[in-house]
């Protein structure tokens, strides 16, 4: 099974593709105005506290105020658990400390307002929302991380074997640091040279005095520690998932590539390309049609089935189909189960692509054996379990509704390549030129009647002007104001928005406020 990375360089953006066997599993678009944040850490401000829900908003120099919840101001070893899939050596249920304290604990008795706070980004800005902020500081490098403010040291779930961590364990409480700091062995810490670990060690403490001389010189919100970029990720995921090929397009960025490759080659002898051929790159591995395709709301599936997706305030719905599908057996129940599986793996496939986050309704076609839906759900969990971004799945209703939710740690695909149509606002429905000429009849009345105005004139969009044309409408209005002995012209604006119309005196040029 081949993996490959695809890195498209533009000069307002960067783009990172996934492909395995030639098939687009993952996608991430950077854009330069809007910058990854998770990761970085800002000497902040308290601009607000909001006592009601123990959270405050924080400055931390950025477009949007950041967010931090007091369970993100005490220690709370449960997110560094679920952040690093660490596993602690502790004699006590750290959890339990973790939670009295914060029944205790009041912000007002952390927080104050313009007070300066060291925190750290989680979770990226999405739309009109700030970033999420803890205090919780971790710095991570490739081997190790580093928790300045947090004392335990623990090794990643994903080391299996269990004499292995037990060495990590005993070689990282050997470390010659603070009581006080923490460190996390990472899974590329395994095949990592003593010397390796102890070198880097050394660099994230001095990384984090780094830090903290920049925080006690500032006094404004202000950057003072940057996450490493998409380009350094890239490179690190294709080292450590132990991928085939990493292909770039832009000649400086191939060899940014191939010097951070360099000091990691030992440990992956990955192969760093660069693009030449004039066919555009993500045209040539159809990866700008996989990107197409994963804006539309409608997906066809193999069988002939389709999926529908759909964004509420809420939740995002995925809604599965029959479609063109057919079985000549005449076995009903088999040809859905068919479909379902086919849809249950481009559910997982679209979701990761689309980045949705949140809570996710998907409606699989309704299957009477019990059987059946198991393995539609097992089929769900199985293509998710890949999915870098953490999620749960709940079980099958007897609807065929499955209930999930997937982290949300960046805008989702629509939201970085779309904006609201300033037309319909995002309803994606405008009115018809028949319901705008009834309001334009009403309109007219009120005007004359109440305004007491007899000389008008109308505006309208030419789309709808075209419309008053064609049909008897703009007799009808015209002899309407006659009855009401007034007199009506018609003029048009490509300035208005389709469904808009402004009524003027002939007069005096004046807009009338309707």
């Amino acid at each position: 099974m081949e993996n490959s990375i695809l890195l498209n360089i533009e000069s307002k953006e960067i783009r990172y593709a996934h492909l395995k066997n030639g098939q687009l599993v993952d996608l991430v678009i950077e854009r330069k105005r809007a910058r990854q944040l998770t990761g970085n850490i800002y000497r902040g401000r308290v601009t607000n506290i909001l006592h009601n829900i123990q959270s405050a908003f924080i400055d931390i120099g950025e477009q949007e105020n950041g967010f931090i919840h007091m369970s993100d101001i005490l220690e709370n070893t449960k997110k560094f658990e679920q952040m690093f899939d660490m596993d602690f050596e502790l004699d006590y249920d750290i959890q339990t400390v973790d939670t009295n304290k914060t029944q205790k604990l009041n912000i007002d008795e952390v927080l104050k307002i313009d007070q300066p706070v060291l925190v750290q980004v989680v979770k990226e800005p999405i739309g009109s929302k700030g970033a999420r902020l803890t205090s919780n500081i971790s710095i991570a490098g490739r081997y190790l991380v580093m928790l300045p403010n947090s004392p335990h040291r623990g090794v990643s779930r994903k080391i299996e074997d269990r004499a292995t961590r037990e060495r990590l364990k005993k070689l990282i409480r050997a470390f010659e640091m603070p009581q006080d700091m923490g460190l996390i062995c990472r899974t590329a810490s395994v095949h990592a040279p003593t010397d390796c670990l102890i070198e880097e060690a050394h660099e994230l403490h001095q990384t984090w005095s780094q830090i903290m001389a920049k925080f006690n010189q500032s006094s404004d919100p202000t950057l003072l520690f940057e996450e490493s970029d998409l380009i350094k990720r890239a490179v690190l995921t294709a080292v450590d998932k132990k991928f085939d090929r990493l292909l770039v397009d832009d000649y400086t960025i191939y060899q940014k590539c191939r010097r951070l490759h360099h000091s990691f080659g030992p440990e992956h002898p990955l192969r760093i390309e660069y693009y030449r051929d004039k066919a555009p790159m993500f045209e040539r591995f159809n990866v700008e049609r996989e990107i197409e395709k994963a804006t539309r709301r409608k997906i066809w599936l193999p069988s002939g089935g389709y999926l529908y997706f759909d964004r509420t305030e809420a939740m995002h719905t995925v809604d599965v189909n029959s479609g063109r599908s057919t079985n000549a057996e005449g076995d009903v129940e088999k040809t859905l189960l068919h479909i379902n599986l086919e849809a249950a793996q481009e559910v997982a496939r679209q979701l990761r692509l689309r980045n949705v986050g949140g809570l996710i309704i998907v409606d699989f076609i309704d299957m009477r054996s019990k059987r059946n839906q198991r393995k539609v759900l097992e089929r769900l969990r199985e293509c998710m379990k890949d999915d870098p971004a953490k999620g749960s799945i709940l079980g099958m209703s007897e609807f065929g509704l499955v209930e999930m939710t997937r982290q949300r740690s960046r805008e989702s695909l629509m939201q970085t390549l779309f904006t609201t149509c300033p037309y319909c606002h995002g309803t994606g429905l405008i009115k018809t030129h028949e319901s705008v000429v009834i309001e334009i009849e009403r309109t007219l009345k009120k005007v004359i009647g109440t305004n007491g105005n007899f000389d008008l004139t109308v505006v309208t969009h030419p789309q709808l002007d075209a419309y008053l044309q064609q049909g008897e409408d703009k007799e009808f209005l015209t002899e309407l104001a006659g009855k009401l002995k007034a007199n009506l012209d018609f003029e048009t604006s490509d300035l208005l928005h389709i469904n808009e119309f402004l009524f003027y005196s002939s007069v005096t040029k004046e807009l009338i406020e309707c």
